[in-house]
């Protein structure tokens, strides 16, 4: 009876113990839109996870699904995540906006982090994106100086204001340099799609397109330029440096790890709040990819020079005099634009040529 009591209670103790390991230990769920060996905008956000258990180590579980498509089944993979018992779960497409909000509003406790979004309507909810269009001043600059049948072509997925920031970012940078360049943006309404993305790669080369910038996330239009020969490419979110030193001469960088570690910690340690976070090259939370030697000493070297203003904040991306497709003012002389209407952009800057569809 003594030895029977005395198995009891260790056992009882050792299921108690081990209940107070598993209340110890935070768990972080992420919902990704693709998979996360798309070599890019998922591969970079699972790098990130990746960092949070490197950090916390068993202080912390991590769990993620991918390839979720953006809308109901988003919402039920979320729902799952917090009955499965996440602390916080970072949703990371822009689609995923009103389902993080509908799922946030169901479980009070759990924290959310949404990706690129703007609808904070629980005090539950975070919001986070990164300055991508600084980004593509620099991949402007440099596609603007390289290029020698002056069509830049653009695979941009979905008519968002991300996507059009991007644009019009990369559109100012490269005109600025060259005023003889154009754009040739095909629309392909996919974030990723390698056969889709191939296939506009290749439609813009046929165009007479020698740079191409993606909006996209795969290495597709990459492999497609490489085939074609002499034709320039830009990594989007990764790296991408399997295509380096060319076609790939450089690459936008998503650098997630630090932001994820910050806001574990937060919910670690009790002080996480509802922000809403937009940090460029100057934060950290976007880089520039290795500029290799394809390109010309003195453009790598102005790029640099480039990338240096806009992280300290002594240029910005988007300086007046700038005018709407339509020729009427935007920005005047010396102006710059305010985060409100970059964060709703919705039109074209002079130049760029083509409707956005609605």
């Amino acid at each position: 009876m003594k030895i029977t009591t005395l198995l009891a209670s260790a056992a009882l103790a050792l299921g108690l113990a081990t209940a107070a390991v598993a209340q110890d230990t935070t768990k972080v769920g992420f919902v990704y839109v693709g998979p996360v060996g798309d070599g890019g905008w998922t591969f970079t956000h699972d790098q990130a996870r990746q960092q949070v258990e490197a950090e916390f180590g068993d202080a912390v579980e991590t769990v993620f699904v991918e390839s979720v498509a953006e809308g109901p089944d988003a919402e039920r993979v979320m729902t799952q995540m917090a009955l499965n018992g996440a602390d916080l779960i970072f949703t990371t497409s822009f689609g995923y906006m009103d389902p993080t909000n509908n799922v946030a509003a169901k479980f009070p406790d759990v924290k959310f982090e949404h990706a690129t979004g703007y609808k904070r309507l629980h005090p539950n909810v975070s919001t986070y994106s990164a300055r991508f269009y600084e980004g593509r001043a620099v991949q402007g600059h440099i596609a603007g100086s390289m290029t020698e049948s002056n069509i830049i072509g653009y695979i941009a997925s979905f008519p968002i204001p991300e996507v059009i920031r991007g644009i019009n970012s990369a559109y100012l940078h490269a005109s600025k340099l060259n005023p003889d360049v154009e754009f040739k943006i095909i629309w392909v309404y996919t974030w990723f799609d390698p056969a889709k993305e191939a296939d506009a790669a290749t439609a813009l080369i046929e165009q007479g397109a020698d740079v191409i910038l993606q909006h996209t996330d795969s290495t597709a239009p990459h492999a497609a330029a490489q085939e074609a020969g002499n034709v320039i490419t830009f990594g989007q979110a990764s790296d991408m440096s399997a295509y380096a030193p060319f076609p790939r001469v450089s690459a936008i960088l998503d650098e997630w790890g630090d932001y994820y570690i910050a806001r574990t910690r937060a919910v670690m340690d009790g002080t996480w709040e509802s922000v809403d976070t937009w940090h460029g090259i100057g934060d950290g939370m976007v880089g520039i990819g290795e500029i290799t030697d394809a390109v010309p000493a003195n453009v790598k070297e102005e790029a640099m020079a480039l990338k240096a203003s806009l992280a300290d904040g002594s240029y910005h991306a988007f300086t007046g005099p700038i005018n709407k497709q339509d020729g009427s003012v935007w920005l005047a002389e010396g102006e710059t634009a305010d985060d409100g209407t970059l964060a709703g952009m919705n039109f074209y800057v002079e130049g760029v040529t083509g409707d956005i569809p609605q």
